[in-house]
């Protein structure tokens, strides 16, 4: 420190603390000319002496003053030292980017303006200390003072030119450093990173794409920035480092994919757009690199699909397009359970076409990988049957779809009618909204006898007599209805005809024993008239309540219907189809007279032509209608047509009948009983 004294005259000294800036000047030219001095004589043991003197006399002391001069003398020695500045320049250095967080602006401005003079003449030199350089410009960058702003700014520059020309800098230790900062929101220093990232992808000789994904998320959170500059430098930066990914031959899509999903689900729309756009260039890049995520992928398409912005919207279609074109295999990493998973919480969606696309994935898989689906079918199958509640019938259409690839092996087809049935019995808006649609879809699908068998063998031994009623009432309609169950209906008319046509009869006769008026019609496709005529003397008062009168007053309406005009066109031969017309009149006395189905039935009626009858039978009806039996049919062949015994089956109908009697009853006991304990006054 002595040394240093010596060196240096006490009027120079003095002058390098005075308030003028003029006089502190002209103490540094007087420094540089000492330092030069003894350079040449090679006194370096007296220029650290000179330069420890400047430090901690200068620029370590409390006075402002002081400090201003002791950066303006170590910037004038590095100048004096010149090519001999290496060997001093931790010295000279490090006490100037000290004074970069120095409390005084003015002490902080003359400390850039000493560290650009100093590294004008060290230039590649300075790199060692380029971290610490770094995080001190990152701060002077968002200085509160302008002129310190403007004075980082020219240091910046000029330690960007001396990188970009240096082969010393080391870009593996930058990165953790910019990493650091990537997240910071003050829109000075987001200019300053994003400046910095554009110049060092510049340099040809340094890969930033190779560490793209240390800062890429920082990068896609300055596109939602409020300052417009700062998002445009920041999409420029991101198309100028996705124009190298397409380019390079070797890029690390995984790690970066994770980013893309998780931005591609941001508030701000420019930055989902800009994310789905890089998923949908890393799905037609990335090859195999991308399969393990694949269900995060997607996870980020589905929601985009239903965007409200239409240029999102377009992009996430032609992703998921790219995405399902992929033949992935489960061997190669392909994790179809995390598929499934993830189209399973979309098919919750709020917006029908991302649930619509989930369940196209669905159906994608089962052809591809079905093995692979059905062992994950108990994660899948109850939302699956929720979906069928679903708002848009587009939806019910498609999970049908799904349904009914599912159920192409006998158990899933069972456990899909049963599970469907229990749905049905719980949501009873289900079955009246969409049980047609869904019912009338899965015949069309599987096979529609196949459909009504394995339903009429569920609901015969159904505990919920009223929910049996029902079903079967919904399901009879459906049959009689429906254009895609023509071909049950022309087989039930078989049924006194052939043995497919009589066994198809015979599975829906036990659980269309719940509904007198569903076997009454079932009778009637099969024209089984003479069966259908005892079931109607069957009926007791019982019987004949309100909804009884509602589902006759449907067949009724029905009757008139093309699908029945065969059975019409028999009325024309009376005397043949005897027991059709004793049917049709047994049902005209159960209809109140002032219904509008008692005067279309009656109406009908007056129509049959009484020339078909013969003498004997006309002469038999002429009082009453009393009808009798005509050759063709004794009281055996009423009871026993075709192997079918309508006798025993009559028997298991009314059987059927007396316990949703006795249902009724206990019902209707109940109400009275809770009635009555609910008046009676408390003591």
């Amino acid at each position: 420190m002595a040394d240093g004294i010596t060196a240096i005259p006490a009027a120079v000294l003095r002058n390098l603390s005075d308030k003028l800036y003029e006089k502190r000047k002209n103490a540094a030219i007087e420094v540089e000319g000492i330092v030069k001095q003894l350079t040449v004589g090679g006194d370096h043991d007296k220029i650290t002496s000179l330069i420890n003197l400047l430090t901690h006399d200068f620029t370590y002391s409390p006075q402002i003053n002081y400090r201003k001069g002791g950066l303006i003398g170590l910037a004038a020695a590095t100048v004096g030292l010149s090519a001999e500045a290496a060997q001093h320049l931790e010295q000279i250095v490090l006490p100037v980017i000290n004074s970069f967080s120095d409390q005084d602006s003015r002490v902080r401005y003359y400390a850039c303006e000493a560290l650009y003079n100093i590294a004008k003449v060290v230039r590649g030199d300075i790199i060692v200390f380029f971290n610490q350089i770094f995080d001190a410009l990152c701060k002077l960058s968002a200085d509160s003072d302008p002129n310190v702003q403007s004075a980082a700014h020219l240091l910046d520059r000029l330690v960007k030119d001396i990188v970009t020309e240096s082969d010393q800098f080391s870009i593996e230790e930058f990165i953790p450093l910019l990493r650091e900062r990537m997240n910071v929101l003050n829109p000075y220093v987001r200019q300053f990173l994003v400046g910095w990232i554009t110049v060092l992808d510049s340099v040809p000789d340094i890969d930033m794409l190779g560490f793209l994904p240390d800062f890429l998320d920082g990068l896609f959170n300055m596109l939602s920035d409020s300052s417009h500059e700062i998002r445009q430098q920041a999409d420029s930066a991101l198309s100028e480092f996705l124009q190298e990914i397409k380019n390079s031959p070797s890029v690390d899509y995984g790690r970066m994919a994770e980013i893309l999903v998780q931005r591609a689900a941001s508030p701000d729309e420019f930055t989902r757009w800009t994310a789905i756009t890089w998923i949908y260039e890393f799905v037609k890049l990335g090859g195999d690199q991308l399969v393990p995520y694949y269900a995060d992928i997607l996870g980020a398409i589905l929601p985009c699909i239903a965007d409200k912005e239409e240029k999102i919207r377009v992009v996430a279609c032609e992703t998921n397009e790219e995405l399902l074109a992929i033949k992935a295999d489960p061997a190669e990493g392909f994790d179809v359970g995390a598929i499934l998973s993830i189209v399973k919480r979309q098919l919750s969606s709020e917006h029908e076409a991302t649930r619509i696309e989930s369940l196209h994935w669905i159906s994608t898989l089962l052809n591809r990988h079905r093995t692979e689906v059905l062992s994950f079918l108990n994660d899948i199958f109850d939302t699956l049957l929720k979906a069928l509640s679903d708002p848009s019938d587009q939806v019910v259409l498609l999970v049908l779809e799904v349904h009914a690839c599912i159920a192409e092996d006998q158990y899933n087809f069972r456990q899909l009618v049963v599970f469907l049935v229990h749905k049905f019995r719980t949501d009873d808006v289900l079955l009246e909204k969409r049980g047609p649609l869904i019912i009338r879809r899965l015949c069309v699908l599987i096979d529609a006898e196949r459909v009504y068998r394995e339903l009429s063998t569920i609901l015969e031994g159904e505990a919920d007599l009223d929910f049996a009623s029902t079903m079967v009432q919904a399901l009879n309609l459906i049959l009689l209805t429906s254009s895609e169950l023509a071909d049950l209906r022309n087989l039930l008319k078989q049924s006194l005809v052939n043995a497919s046509g009589k066994d198809f009869f015979l599975s829906l006769y036990a659980s269309w024993s719940h509904s007198s008026m569903a076997i009454i019609s079932l009778c009637l496709l099969a024209q089984a008239y003479a069966h259908a005529s005892s079931v109607i003397q069957s009926l007791t008062e019982e019987d004949i309540n309100v909804t009884f009168l509602v589902q006759l007053d449907k067949l009724i309406h029905l009757l008139e219907t093309p699908i029945f005009a065969y059975l019409r066109l028999q009325l024309l031969e009376p005397g043949r189809y005897i027991w059709l017309l004793k049917a049709l009149y047994g049902l005209l006395m159960l209809l109140p007279q002032q219904s509008v189905a008692f005067k279309i039935l009656r109406t009908r009626l007056k129509t049959v032509p009484s020339y078909s009858f013969d003498k004997e039978q006309l002469k038999r009806t002429s009082s009453g209608m009393h009808f009798a039996d005509d050759n063709s049919m004794n009281d055996d062949s009423r009871n026993m047509h075709n192997g079918i015994n309508f006798a025993s089956w009559l028997q298991r109908f009314e059987q059927m009948q007396q316990q949703h009697r006795l249902h009724y009853k206990s019902q209707a006991q109940s109400q009275k009983s809770s009635t009555s304990s609910s008046k009676v006054p408390s003591l």
